[in-house]
């Protein structure tokens, strides 16, 4: 009976988001799908709770298929929370005038991964291969797409999967030969997956996953902030850190998320073909 209901909440989140959460008051807290849902879901949950006892209020977590419908979700304000990478994160800013909390204090970074046993070491002889990522309008995805024009795979294409979990083991089944990831995904991979798989290339730090406000909700930034940095300090919190090799929670930079301004554009861009 577990399992039924388990699933059922699982197609809810996922198909139905937040749309009709508002009119019951419910905190919205929306997560860009790093993972599967139901880790997703299992991640937030300490964090679900203290913000219900925190604020007196139900709060939600939420998900989406993909990136792609997570930016689209979010720039219709179906969040009253968005946690999302940083280039998202700053399309949310300029676009539907989400307000920024924090971030994470462990760097964020891109990867290309392939298989141990694979005789590739240089990005030229990559052409013609089969290349996986994630969303078109995910960061890892694009900076993999840049990493690729810069090493002249311009004409090389990507097949996108929904987690990286999955591009492992694609590569590991010999479906692709490289694939794109976060570089804490990677890490966070089972060790006896780990250990097949090594990094060919690494992007340089960028923000990672930000905790953006909905600015409907302007009224509760402080209390909202400050339960998030209390929340920092529980046990549960500092297992999360842990186990996500987070780090922490910590402030940004006043000019810090402008710099992914041409990553925030990609993301417009495949937003607009997609509506045709």
């Amino acid at each position: 009976m577990k399992t039924g209901l388990s699933a059922v909440l699982l197609t809810i989140c996922l198909l139905a988001g937040a749309v009709n959460a508002h009119s019951q008051d419910v905190l919205v807290l929306g997560v860009a799908p790093h993972t599967s849902a139901r880790v997703i879901l299992e991640m937030y949950q300490p964090l679900r709770l203290y913000l219900e006892k925190t604020l007196g209020m139900p709060v939600e977590v939420v998900t989406a298929p993909d990136f792609t419908q997570f930016a689209r979700r979010a720039l219709h304000q179906d969040y009253d929370i968005a946690i999302t990478t940083g280039h998202q994160a700053r399309l949310l800013q300029t676009d539907a005038r989400y307000l920024s909390l924090l971030t994470y204090k462990a760097d964020f970074k891109a990867v290309a991964i392939v298989a141990v046993t694979n005789p590739i070491r240089k990005p030229s002889e990559l052409q013609g291969k089969n290349i996986l990522g994630l969303s078109p309008s995910s960061l890892v995805t694009l900076w993999g797409q840049h990493w690729m024009v810069d090493n002249g795979l311009a004409t090389t294409k990507i097949k996108y999967v929904s987690a990286s979990d999955s591009v492992a083991q694609l590569i590991l089944a010999g479906e692709a030969v490289v694939g794109f990831t976060s570089l804490a995904n990677f890490q966070k991979l089972q060790p006896d997956v780990k250990k097949q798989l090594r990094i060919l290339a690494e992007s340089s730090a960028m923000p990672g996953r930000v905790y953006m406000l909905n600015s409907k909700r302007s009224g509760m930034k402080k209390r909202i902030d400050r339960a998030l940095w209390d929340f920092a300090a529980t046990p549960e919190a500092q297992r999360y850190f842990e186990v996500n090799k987070l780090e922490g929670y910590r402030k940004l930079g006043a000019k810090e998320l402008a710099t992914l301004d041409k990553y925030a554009a990609e993301v417009r861009s495949v937003l607009k073909r997609e509506e045709k």
